[in-house]
């Protein structure tokens, strides 16, 4: 099970490209309501979760994602069940994903601690001891997952979904949605 936490404020196409990359391919993927069920976007788009923070099982998460969006990375960062979920995903040796502003959140917590990683341009000097990687638009590093910014959703996704199922199902998807992800 893949959990995305949603609070008010989040970025939606960094939380919905991996959600349909990841669906596409037959992961199970749940969306997590932090600040309600209803959720709003940042521009205003309106989400209902499918299940509660308080819904999180630690027995059968996979992975847990974090979509940036300023506000929304705010209000995750304000609630310690999501601050919760994400410290245990990590300590069970789960993938922790994040995207944009996301990735200060694993910062704050210590898990890009000595990590490759990128985050939204501008924001590096809330990344701790992360070794930042410029430009880059996707990095995996061990179990820490971390993308640079709305433009860069699909590449997030497909890395997400390469470490869960393999590149042969990562590439499978981009080319059903005609994405040149690993060079297909």
């Amino acid at each position: 099970m893949v959990y995305i936490l949603l609070a008010d404020g989040f970025e939606e196409v960094e939380a919905v490209t991996p959600i349909d990359a990841l669906r596409r391919a037959g992961v199970e993927v749940r969306l997590v309501g932090v600040t309600g069920m209803t959720v709003a976007g940042s521009h205003g788009i309106r989400v209902e979760a499918e299940e509660s923070i308080d819904g999180i099982s630690p027995e059968t998460c996979e992975a847990i994602i974090v979509p940036g969006g300023l506000r929304g990375v705010q209000n995750i960062k304000a609630s310690k069940k999501a601050l919760d979920a994400i410290k245990q995903a990590h300590d069970a040796g789960k993938y922790v994903c994040a995207i944009c502003a996301g990735p200060t959140v694993l910062a704050d917590l210590g898990i890009t601690d000595g990590k490759k990683a990128v985050c939204y341009p501008g924001m590096e000097d809330e990344m701790g001891s992360a070794l930042m990687v410029p430009g880059a638009a996707a990095v995996t590093d061990g179990k820490v997952i971390t993308a640079r910014s709305a433009g860069t959703a699909w590449d997030f996704a497909f890395a997400i979904l390469s470490a869960l199922r393999g590149e042969d199902a990562a590439r499978k998807v981009s080319g059903g949605v005609h994405y040149d992800y690993l060079k297909i």
